[in-house]
This record gives C-alpha cells, sequence and structure tokens, in this order.
C-alpha cells in the first residue's frame, strides 16, 4: 500500500535515495578538515606539494599548534573523500606504483626434471657431469659470475658475465666447452637465464636437467663450491669490476684445494687421473676389438 508524505507518493525508489542523502549528510569523512578553513588550506597546499599525511599531522602536533591536530588516517579519509579528488588525482600520478620489468615472470617450458637424470650420475660416476649456479653482483653492482662443477672430479670452470642477457650465458657455456670438453650433463636450477635451454642443448651436444623449486640441495657440489667463492668474491660484490685475470686467479684457487671428499687430492689431480683411466679404458677395448 502506498502512502503520502508532504503531497507526494510514497515510493520505495524515493525513500532509498532519502536514506542515502541523510546518511552521506552524516558522514564524519573528511568534514573535520572541511569545515576547518585555515586547516583545510593547510593540508591541501602541503598535500599538492607532495608531504606525507603523517608529516602533516605531525607538524600540526608538534609546530603548528595554532591550528588545532589531526591525525594521518584523518588525513587520509580526506583525501578520499569528496573534498579530495583534486589532490587524490594529483597524488595518483605522483606516487604510481612502479611496475615490474618485463611484466610476468617467463616461465622455463620443457624441462627434463632432475628425476629423469641416470642413476650413475647421482653416484658421481664418469666425468663430464656438471652442476651449474651465478654468482650475483650486490644491489648495486652489475654482472654475474658463472659456476659450473664436474660432480664426480670437483674441477670448477668460471665465466665472468656482462652484460647479463641469455645470449651472453650461452656464450659462456660454448667458451666453458672449449675448456673442457668432456662435459655430457648439466644440472641447472630453474633461473630465466635458463630459457633456451633446448637450444643450449642442441649447440653443445649435452643433456640438460633442472632441480625443482627452492631445491638448492639436489645440486650440492655447485653450492658448496659458491660458498667457498664467496670468501673471493663476497656478497656484496660488483662483479663487474672484477677482471677476467682475477676470476681465472679464483678458478686455479678453487681447483688447487685439497678436497676431503677426494681423498685430499686437488680437483686437478682427480682430472687427470680420471682421464688416465679412461684412456686406459679405451686401449684396452681397442686391444680386444683388434
Amino acid at each position: 500500500m502506498k502512502k503520502r508524505r508532504k503531497g507526494k507518493q510514497y515510493t520505495a525508489k524515493d525513500a532509498k535515495h532519502i536514506t542515502y542523502v541523510r546518511a552521506r549528510n552524516g558522514r564524519k569523512e573528511g568534514k573535520k578538515i572541511a569545515l576547518h578553513g585555515t586547516l583545510r588550506t593547510f593540508v591541501e597546499y602541503h598535500l599538492m606539494h607532495d608531504q606525507s599525511p603523517e608529516a602533516i599531522a605531525g607538524r600540526l602536533k608538534y609546530r603548528e599548534t595554532h591550528l588545532g591536530t589531526i591525525s594521518a588516517s584523518a588525513v587520509r579519509r580526506y583525501i578520499a573523500s569528496p573534498y579530495g579528488r583534486r589532490i587524490e588525482a594529483h597524488r595518483t600520478k605522483i606516487f604510481r606504483k612502479k611496475r615490474r620489468k618485463g611484466g610476468r615472470k617467463k616461465r622455463i617450458e620443457g624441462k627434463t626434471m632432475i628425476d629423469k637424470r641416470p642413476k650413475c650420475i647421482n653416484a658421481r660416476k664418469g666425468l663430464g657431469h656438471m652442476e651449474g649456479d651465478f654468482i650475483v653482483s650486490g644491489r648495486s653492482g652489475k654482472g654475474l659470475v658463472f659456476s659450473l662443477i664436474d660432480r664426480k672430479t670437483h674441477i670448477t670452470l668460471l665465466e665472468k658475465i656482462l652484460p647479463v642477457s641469455v645470449k651472453h650465458v650461452e656464450r659462456a657455456l660454448i667458451r666453458i666447452k672449449k675448456r673442457y670438453p668432456e662435459i655430457q650433463t648439466i644440472t641447472f636450477d630453474n633461473d630465466i637465464l635458463f630459457l633456451e635451454h633446448k637450444r643450449l642443448e642442441r649447440i653443445l651436444g649435452v643433456r640438460i636437467f633442472f632441480t625443482h623449486p627452492h631445491a638448492p640441495w639436489e645440486k650440492p657440489s655447485v653450492e658448496n663450491g659458491n660458498g667457498v667463492l664467496r670468501r673471493y668474491i663476497p656478497k656484496s660484490s660488483d662483479i663487474s669490476t672484477y677482471s677476467q685475470h682475477f676470476i681465472k686467479k679464483v678458478e686455479n684457487i678453487m681447483n688447487n684445494r685439497f678436497m676431503e671428499c677426494l681423498g685430499f687430492h686437488t680437483p686437478y689431480e682427480m682430472y687427470e687421473k680420471e682421464k688416465k683411466r679412461h684412456k686406459t679404458q679405451k686401449n684396452r677395448q681397442r686391444g680386444r676389438k683388434k
């Protein structure tokens, strides 16, 4: 049943609008500042000059005491209220959130996971089964050191990469392959720099495996090796300042360490020992064929 009120016919739509207007007029958001002329001028001026709500509230409390005090929350409510539309638009332009470069992180497709790695590699049998990782610069630095370590002999191969890109990682791996032609497999983590892993497999003639995400213990040789490398290249370092001569020097230090896991041989000694053993095996096989 419809009722009349002050000569107008009552409808649900009109009642809803009246309720909304009353609620809006009764709101307190922003009104403490809006209804105080001098205070409003002060707040708006400093917000337009990029002062923070906390800074304005502090200034009013400790320096401009004659204007009264307000909280930072009250300033924020004022910005969000109908009175602060102009200020809100200005601050949106100035304090726009930075977007991450490149958008969403790319995913490496078609990976061969470490679960499919042959048992002989897990048992550290045979030369050329490598683990790879990066040593990165500090926040203000540039460049990477790419380290590859043989699981059996613990031979360490280092390459400086600057600038950092997928192409430069590829070139570094080609240089390492020339220096250490025994490479058969490489186990990497899920770094985006290995995005072109299928191409790398074709170019290098090796198989590439990937660890599970957030599982560095699945490539322990290179993780332990990088721990030692950090003595010479600390975490805060700017790798772009290191010379190739220095990187080569560190590589020699790594490969001449007495290692308990190698019976206190050095990686170089173990490498030479393994090469001789493989030569002997090949000669025996040739002799049998004859």
